[in-house]
């Protein structure tokens, strides 16, 4: 506990956390580029994805060569039955080989587009785990993780899209073209032209639809919001009977959301049905043009059946060129979409150089601080504490006196307006925030729990502590009788944010948590406001045993839960109004003796409301 010192895989995270900070957010609304990056992780894997689809794409239009010669040999494969042999041998193995190259491509791209997948999903956690909790204040917490989701599913699509729907008709039309200038170049040339305008015009449609596909984006992430929103408030929904009122809001959000759906694909639809047209109407003149070459003589029967075919499949690939890149537009909408919003730079990027901060007497400071949440009226003015290593400090005060900020400054979620905010006599932004973290335990008010095992949900703090050390510490916050009570014991679930406890059970498997943290600074926000009385007497003597030794900071309502402490700091607007032990507070005029005059004597636990 004299030095906080980061393992080498905190190191390695932080190092990973500032060059996210500093390149990720470049990406922010770029979504080709960000695919790009994830790309070139994985450059031969994708190389090789490229070749064996360009060769694929390039036997299959071989073999529209091969059906001409096979075809060309039959008139006479009676007197020389070897030209058809031939012929037909050339034509199996180019089949062959097209399908095997398909099947390499596919099995390479199964594991390199999955991997991807995960790249991007691991960074986009990453680096929204890296936001401050102002982010996260103003978002729903289903919104930003349907956009961690819609970012990987999106980037799968676009990859698959390209190699398997858009890519291949591309390099046939590519090929196919320079095949027909083989046997007419007049041909050649036109279907170029035809095909460059269809795609061209085509594309410059999609764009326009670009609006419509980001509000469907859009809306679908709302809806996904709106949904964990309502799930995770469940209790509070029946509280208040409001079953039936929920249900009809969110038919609402998916009525919107339909609708901008519909507008989406109605758009693509349209371009779809006009591309549709167009190419019957280009199909019949190719082939109508390869059969008057026939009859001119200018065209053998196999170059009627190649061109056909070729000029066939050059208006279809640009079709389908097109479409796929329809199609690529919505995905690269919502691509665009989720990463503008997950990729917002940083509000309070760590410093360049922070250092890990190194305690070895936990003093506290607050240097004339000032400070204001976002469009709000200044919650602290000129703010002046100290705090001794080993002090424990009381903080009381009406409602929004500004007590609650001091702990969030003090964790560093916040930057202040003015001043400092001091741990060890080290200024806290100018060190890592992992240090700043390791070096502080908290026990809040409204006690937060996963979904996970009370085994894990305690040594979260301490991710190496033996279930001996866990079970230590649920005994000195005395919780060990309740957890040994359940038929899982340790292993039972807490539930979401720990609804199968009770509010009462639930902070004293935070104390627990904090117990077996060992932090050297212990900040208590209304550590026993969910205990009944004689709960609270029960843990009294645990948060004596974990306070020990240690510089506390406790916001309390229950002035009888403070008259152990060092010192009391009564605060009010933003200021530091009086302080002192609690016996000399009790003797001087303010808010302090006016709250135990209201209440009675200290004994009976007055509240400071």
């Amino acid at each position: 506990m004299e030095r906080v010192e980061r393992s080498e895989g905190s190191r390695a995270s932080r190092v990973r956390g500032r060059r996210r900070s500093r390149v990720l957010s470049r990406y922010a609304g770029r979504p080709i580029r960000l695919i790009w990056r994830y790309v070139e992780r994985r450059k031969t894997a994708h190389a090789m994805v490229l070749a064996s689809v360009t060769g694929a794409v390039g036997f299959a239009l071989a073999s529209q060569y091969g059906i001409r010669n096979l075809i060309d040999a039959l008139p006479h494969g009676r007197a020389h039955p070897e030209t058809v042999v031939a012929a037909f041998a050339m034509l199996v193995g180019l089949i062959f080989a097209d399908n095997l190259l398909w099947r390499v491509a596919g099995w390479i791209s199964a594991r390199a587009f999955v991997r991807v997948t995960g790249d991007i999903r691991q960074d986009m956690f990453d680096y929204l785990m890296g936001h401050a909790p102002s982010f996260f204040a103003d978002k729903q917490p289903g919104v930003l993780s349907s956009r961690v989701s819609a970012t990987a599913n999106a980037v799968y699509v676009i990859e698959n899209t390209l190699a398997w729907t858009a890519l291949p008709p591309t390099l046939t039309v590519i090929g196919a073209i320079v095949m027909v200038a083989t046997v007419s170049l007049q041909m050649s040339v036109a279907l170029v032209a035809v095909s460059a305008l269809l795609t061209a015009c085509l594309f410059w449609l999609a764009r326009k639809g670009t609006a419509r596909h980001e509000a469907f984006a859009s809306q679908a992430a709302s809806v996904d919001g709106e949904l964990v929103d309502v799930i995770g408030n469940m209790n509070l929904v029946r509280a208040f009977s409001a079953v039936s009122a929920e249900v009809l809001r969110f038919d609402g959000h998916l009525d919107t959301e339909a609708e901008a759906r519909r507008h989406s694909l109605l758009y693509l639809e349209r371009l779809r049905l006009l591309h549709a047209f167009v190419t019957t109407l280009l199909s019949a003149g190719v082939l109508g043009w390869t059969v008057w070459l026939w009859t001119q003589g200018r065209a053998t029967t196999g170059d009627v059946v190649l061109v056909g075919s070729l000029g066939f499949a050059i208006l279809h690939g640009s079709r389908d060129v097109a479409v796929a890149f329809v199609d690529l537009t919505q995905h690269v909408a919502r691509l665009a979409e989720a990463s503008q919003t997950l990729l917002t730079p940083y509000s309070m990027p760590e410093a360049p150089k922070a250092a890990p901060l190194t305690v070895h007497r936990a003093t506290v400071d607050f240097d004339k601080v000032s400070f204001a949440y976002p469009e709000r009226r200044a919650v602290l003015h000129d703010l002046t504490l100290h705090i001794a290593a080993g002090e424990r400090v009381g903080l009381v005060g009406p409602s929004g006196a500004g007590k609650s900020t001091v702990l969030a400054l003090l964790q560093h979620f916040y930057e202040p307006r003015a001043g400092r905010v001091l741990v060890s006599g080290q200024e806290i932004s100018h060190v890592t925030l992992e240090s700043l973290q390791a070096a502080i335990s908290v026990v809040p008010q409204d006690v937060a729990l996963f979904h996970r095992s009370l085994l894990d949900n305690i040594r979260y703090g301490c991710p190496d502590a033996s279930e001996a050390d866990v079970r230590r510490a649920c005994e000195d916050a005395s919780c060990m009788d309740f957890i040994a009570a359940l038929p899982e014991g340790l292993n039972a679930i807490a539930g979401d944010r720990g609804t199968k406890l009770s509010g009462g059970q639930r902070q004293r498997i935070a104390i627990a948590r904090a117990i077996l943290k060992d932090s050297p600074i212990l900040l208590l926000d209304e550590a026993t406001s969910a205990l009944d009385t004689a709960s609270e007497i029960a843990i009294q003597a645990a948060l004596e045993r974990l306070m020990k030794n240690r510089t506390v900071i406790a916001i309390a309502h229950r002035l009888s839960t403070l008259q152990s402490f060092d010192r009391i700091v009564v605060m009010h607007r933003g200021r530091v109004v009086q302080e002192g032990t609690p016996v000399q507070l009790a003797r001087v005029p303010g808010i302090y003796r006016d709250t135990l005059a209201r209440h009675g004597r200290p004994a009976t636990a007055p509240t400071l409301n």
